[in-house]
């Protein structure tokens, strides 16, 4: 059966995915800490890889629906779930425990950025990788302007982010440089995805397919960072 919404959703995770894939991929049985994995989108595919995996997540009914999902999919015994949040990561899951520690669309919800980092570099293992999303400044104000908010874009253009806090490429690396880590890698996310009608994917053949080999072509590739909706960084501590 083909699912439109589903197609479409994974043109918008693929390219992080694919990086987080790459680096899972280099060595068995990884000890994985995903901070507000919230219902598992990433964490049961990382314990389908045959990692073991942790989701710390505010919500009870999202660790439910983990605990569902990882039933479902048969991988019930690779992930844990446990109720809490970035502050409280440290007494959940021991220090020097992880080998990778995803902080996806997080950040930029934290009022001290910085120290989020430090307490994240707690849980690492001596080499082990941050996978951080994070939204794009500047692909904020089109977005807004684009739908016709031209006063909050002009706001964006002068610092008002609104209630999540957003970063450009320089921010976001001095940030992790800052703060012990050393950048491996950094990928323009959602680059066109946001901007391309719903209805275009639905009706063209082949059209998410295409989309999804375009955004591959661009991620790597700097000039195209400010038009991305989000930052996918690789970053060791």
């Amino acid at each position: 059966m083909d699912r439109p919404l589903e197609r479409r959703a994974s043109v918008r995770t693929a390219v992080v995915w694919e990086a987080c894939r790459a680096r899972l991929d280099a060595a068995a049985d990884q000890t994985v800490v995903d901070i507000g994995g919230g219902t598992g989108g990433f964490a049961v595919r990382v314990a389908e890889l045959g990692h073991r995996v942790t989701v710390v997540d505010p919500s009870p009914d999202a660790l439910a629906a983990l605990g569902r999902r990882a039933a479902e999919r048969g991988v019930a015994d690779g992930v844990v779930g446990l109720q809490g949040d970035l502050a409280t990561l440290p007494d959940l899951v021991g220090s020097g425990v992880a080998d990778l520690v995803l902080c996806h669309e997080v950040l930029g919800l934290l009022d001290d950025p910085a120290a989020a980092l430090a307490t994240i570099a707690t849980v690492l293992r001596p080499g082990g990788t941050l996978s951080l999303v994070v939204s794009q400044r500047h692909a904020a104000v089109l977005a807004r302007a684009m739908a016709g908010h031209f006063v909050q874009a002009r706001a964006g253009l002068d610092g008002d982010q609104g209630a999540e806090r957003r970063f450009t490429h320089d921010e976001i690396d001095a940030l992790l440089v800052g703060g012990g880590y050393v950048v491996e890698g950094i990928h323009a996310v959602r680059v066109f995805t946001d901007l391309v009608p719903s209805t275009l994917l639905d009706l063209e053949p082949g059209a998410v397919e295409s989309l999804l080999e375009l955004e591959r072509a661009v991620a790597d590739r700097p000039e195209y960072r400010t038009l991305a909706a989000q930052l996918h960084v690789l970053a060791v501590h």
